[in-house]
């Protein structure tokens, strides 16, 4: 039987990586109609990514005896500002899924659950990841301002760096 604090925590994340696939879903869309293909695919990539992260917290629950809820999610925006403000809000979303890993993580320690513990130790180190992927790109943009070449090569270069990734592993 699952400690039913950690599993409500575990269902929680659930839909925190649920919002974040749909967050990013709208992204892309938003990014896809305004032209910029290499940030739609960027985009996409990572919706099939939060997707991963939810199904995987899906089936730790369920296999660990608990029940994993499939949440409905909040209508995420319609469009956005400009591209730089994409990336500034993937990055604070980001921040606030890292404050949720790391509450899940102190909850796990208080209730003494080593092991569901180990297994957010992947998600604790994915958030790393993404962080530091959200900072740099944003770093790029901040360098290119608002030079439209620059807008445009940058697109160009992450619809690169997108194709050379591999699709969302499967669970």
């Amino acid at each position: 039987m699952m400690n039913p604090r950690v599993e409500a925590a575990l269902n929680e994340q659930i839909k925190k990586e649920a919002s974040s696939s749909q967050y990013y879903l709208a992204m892309a869309s938003w990014a896809e109609n305004n032209g910029l293909n290499g940030t739609s695919k960027f985009m996409y990539l990572h919706t099939d990514e939060e997707r991963f992260h939810m199904l995987k917290l899906i089936k730790f629950v369920n296999e660990r005896g608990g029940t994993a809820i499939v949440p409905s999610v909040e209508q995420p925006p319609l469009s956005f500002d400009n591209l730089r403000s994409v990336f500034e809000l993937l990055l604070e979303h980001e921040l606030t899924v890292t404050a949720s890993i790391n509450n899940l993580v102190d909850i796990c320690l208080q209730e003494k659950d080593y092991t569901t513990h180990n297994f957010v130790q992947w998600y604790v180190a994915e958030q790393l990841e993404e962080e530091a992927l959200a900072r740099s790109i944003l770093d790029k943009l901040k360098l290119i301002g608002n030079e439209s070449g620059g807008l445009y090569l940058f697109d160009r270069d992450l619809e690169q760096m997108t194709a050379q990734n591999n699709p969302a592993p499967q669970v």
